[in-house]
């Protein structure tokens, strides 16, 4: 009798097993194959550096609503950096996040997709969208690429989802900006991101994001696309900051250590020295 009740346990059990495998499976049905790596689309429009619209030269080409306080600040990051500085745009000299709206910036992205969370690996980033249904935090903590919250859609009916609506917000830390330039967001922190991801009939991912952030005139919306990578292996990678990173920030200056020895020495004409204050001066 007990090796007949044993039994009955285990063919329930493993009908269960198979029940909840059967219904994850219908349920990853749902959502759209975008696995592996996308990369970029981007036009060369000559120069180098991260472009926010890849449709259009980084700078002020890039054609930003900005309002006239913010137009100064960015016109003060490129006098900044021409004459060696690096102007808004100094994160990555600090080893520091790229955040919003830069990391979508990024060259290659990979989507690893669950009925929870969407995943996008940005290189050296991992941007986590939360898609399961939570009401937003009444708390955020700040952080360089803030708390996003995603919806699948399923706009054309077949049963597959193929559109994902995120919406990211802050407050943020900073300074954050759009592109090397220092193209600057306002330095309240208080932006918000929305996007649509979808792919077209000829196979082109899109992220259309909307930024609203209070150093624009009116809402900034570009269409970032990236087209599947024929690589059967791609070579994922992640860099936290750079092994041979020879910037040092101090109260608010960047300066440079040499080659020879790692001396400080000025990032840009006429910097003054950072305050020695708490060193003992040693006569020769």
């Amino acid at each position: 009798m007990l090796h007949r009740s044993s039994t009955a346990l285990f063919a329930l059990a493993a009908a269960v097993v198979v029940t909840v495998n059967v219904a994850q499976a219908a349920d990853e049905a749902k959502y759209p194959n975008w696995k592996g790596e996308w990369i970029a689309v981007l036009p060369n429009l000559g120069g180098q550096g991260v472009r926010y619209d890849p449709t259009k030269p980084f700078g002020p080409a890039q054609g930003a609503p900005l309002t006239e306080e913010y137009k100064k600040v960015h016109e003060e990051s490129m006098a900044d950096q021409a004459l060696g500085g690096q102007g808004n745009f100094a994160g990555h000299t600090l080893c520091m996040p790229g955040g919003m709206p830069a990391m979508l910036s990024a060259i290659a992205q990979e989507y690893i997709i669950t009925p929870e969370t969407t995943y996008i690996s940005l290189g050296g980033e991992l941007r986590r969208i939360f898609t399961d249904g939570r009401p937003w935090p009444k708390d955020i903590q700040p952080t360089f690429q803030g708390y996003a919250i995603g919806k699948w859609l399923d706009e054309d009916g077949d049963g597959v989802y193929d559109v994902l609506e995120v919406e990211t917000r802050g407050p943020f830390k900073g300074p954050r900006s759009y592109d090397a330039t220092g193209l600057p967001l306002h330095f309240d922190n208080e932006s918000v991101f929305k996007e649509r991801f979808f792919v077209d009939k000829n196979d082109v991912l899109h992220e259309v994001i909307t930024t609203y952030d209070h150093a624009l005139t009116r809402p900034w919306t570009v269409d970032k696309t990236y087209r599947r990578s024929t690589r059967k292996y791609p070579d994922w990678y992640r860099q936290s900051c750079t092994e041979d990173n020879q910037y040092v920030g101090i109260a608010g200056e960047i300066y440079f250590l040499s080659g020879d020895g790692g001396l400080l020495m000025p990032a840009k004409k006429d910097q003054p020295a950072p305050d020695l204050r708490y060193f003992k001066k040693t006569g020769k």
